[in-house]
């Protein structure tokens, strides 16, 4: 190993992880996914009534919560037998598509666009040509000279009180960034729009839910909402959603294809091989065939060919994590066995609290460009002439979408696509109340044993749980979230994850700060708090780094 340069910590995503990467030459050489926490909800499951599951494991995470409950509900139903009526499945549609209209914004605005714009070069910005840039990229409500120069003046404040709050300890001024002052003047506005929005957009969840986080609706079976279907509810529902998705297509797409502009060469850094997608929003009681977005698998980046995912094929290794070490195994015979001793970070050895989830023994990066990219290869109405007119206006090749560029620009696109389809399935939903059909919940009778996969795909990519029931009781639950695709460790054959694979061949201008690592990690929207560590074998020196 070389000297460290430890950043720590890196904010902007939820949880705990640590990436560490070898630099020689100017580019990584090397990278490490680290997952520095161990929760073990699967163990404390054990012994349980299936019926309460769905209530634990969506506390796993403060963001993910509705997520965890859907996967949940939908392997005790997959063991028990019981097929949900349209109205819930239509309702979860809604929820999840509730999620991803969310989700996506807070990922872009909040999370991402901070390794891409600079905060403090946007006072430097003429207001009145970001008004006239505004203008000509987006059809934002919120514009002109006078709501820029307010905007700028805010910044402003935030610097000279030397508390930059939310944008302390970020590399500004860093030779990475590319954006022009007045974009960035521009980009910062509707960062702060995107914090209004996004705590309205959260009520959807609560009005079919409930309440947000950790909705209360869900049950083995269906949902218990059906006295939120009134017409008062139904259109504070659509309201939002129209609302969202007015801001998606107004702003955060221009803004993002206005950011991408300036850094097209990033359409060949950090991409992947193989890209995995279970698909999500049944229109239907057949699946996966009714998926709107689709499942399957590309491998190798073959366009060309798409498989269809078969749940049996999944594994998870725990060669190189924190656990008694086992052959490779499936999620129904897995095991969440903590060793006992404390763990040494090792990258040669041990060095995760994750496990390293495989697909039919490969490693697979899953998320929105595996949706996308399914969804494109499939030749879906929707997604195809969506990505076609991206790489249209940014002119650049389809090869760019295995890349970081790709990933983000992803994220927004599926965004779209699901926004406007919600559309469809509220007429669906009030065309069934119409027509006297309230039910939500289909009755079942509770089978001594069985065994149920959930999978769903959640806005960071693919999720499924596991459930084995015997004698009415849990005996094993056990559930491989995104990160844990993405971000997991090395697997017996010495295979990285999607992140280690992406990050090698990232250029690093200033080892210091190493802004182009902490872009390929957040494209990734990790569900972990984040220490990165460099490797400079070209130097002797060891630096301690806070960002952003």
């Amino acid at each position: 190993m070389g000297n460290r340069i430890v950043v720590d910590p890196i904010t902007r995503i939820e949880g705990h992880l640590r990436i560490e990467v070898e630099v020689e030459g100017g580019k990584v050489k090397n990278a490490w996914s680290s997952g520095t926490m161990f929760r073990g909800i699967e163990m404390m499951l054990q012994g349980r009534d299936p019926r309460d599951a769905h209530h634990f494991v969506q506390r796993s995470c403060g963001v993910c919560t509705y997520v965890h409950a859907v996967s949940s509900v939908r392997a005790v139903e997959d063991a028990v037998g019981v097929k949900i009526p349209d109205n819930a499945r239509i309702i979860r549609n809604l929820l999840h598509g509730a999620q991803f209209q969310h989700d996506h914004i807070v990922h872009f605005y909040h999370l991402h666009a901070l390794d891409w714009v600079d905060i403090v070069s946007a006072l430097s910005a003429d207001p009145v040509k970001t008004a006239a840039l505004s203008d000509n990229v987006s059809n934002a409500k919120t514009g002109g000279a006078s709501y820029f120069r307010q905007v700028q003046q805010r910044i402003k404040t935030f610097v000279d009180s030397g508390q930059l709050g939310p944008f302390a300890n970020a590399y500004w001024g860093h030779s990475a960034y590319k954006l022009p002052p007045e974009a960035n003047l521009m980009a910062t506005a509707h960062y702060l729009e995107a914090l209004r929005l996004q705590a309205k957009a959260a009520r959807m969840h609560a009005i079919f839910g409930g309440k947000n986080p950790h909705p209360q609706s869900l049950v083995v079976g269906g949902i218990t909402s059906v006295r939120d279907l009134t017409p008062d509810r139904l259109a504070e529902f659509l309201y939002i959603t129209k609302e969202t998705q007015e801001f998606i297509k107004d702003v955060y797409i221009p803004d993002l294809l206005a950011v991408a502009s300036f850094y097209k060469d990033w359409g060949a850094i950090g991409g992947t091989t193989n890209f995995l997608a279970y698909g999500e929003f049944p229109e239907s009681a057949d699946e996966p065939g009714s998926l709107y977005m689709p499942r399957g698998t590309v491998m190798k980046r073959n366009l060309g060919s798409v498989g269809m995912v078969d749940q049996a094929k999944i594994t998870e290794s725990v060669a190189r994590s924190y656990y008694e070490k086992s052959d490779s195994k499936h999620p129904w015979k897995g095991e969440t066995k903590p060793i006992q001793e404390d763990p040494s970070y090792r990258p040669g050895g041990d060095y995760s609290w994750s496990k390293a989830p495989r697909y039919d023994g490969a490693s697979c990066e899953v998320g929105p460009l595996s949706r996308v990219l399914v969804a494109y290869a499939k030749g879906h109405k929707d997604i195809v002439p969506l990505v076609n007119s991206t790489l249209k206006k940014l002119g650049v090749p389809a090869a760019a979408l295995f890349s970081t560029l790709g990933r983000t620009a992803a994220r927004g696109l599926e965004t779209v696509a699901i926004g406007d389809r919600m559309g469809a399935w509220m007429n669906e939903l009030i065309g069934n109340l119409k027509a006297g059909n309230t039910k939500t919940y289909q009755k079942w009778d509770f089978p001594k044993s069985g065994q149920g996969a959930g999978l769903n795909d959640v806005p960071r990519g693919a999720l499924g749980h596991w459930c084995v029931i015997e004698g009415n009781k849990i005996k094993n639950y056990q559930y491989v979230v995104p990160s844990t695709w993405n971000l997991g460790p090395r697997d017996e054959k010495g295979q990285l994850s999607a992140v280690e694979e992406a990050l090698i061949g990232t250029p690093i201008a200033d080892p210091k700060k190493p802004l182009e690592v902490l872009r390929t990690v957040h494209s990734y929207d990790p569900c972990l708090a984040c220490a990165v560590h460099v490797i400079d074998p070209d130097t002797n020196e060891v630096y301690k780094i806070k960002a952003l």
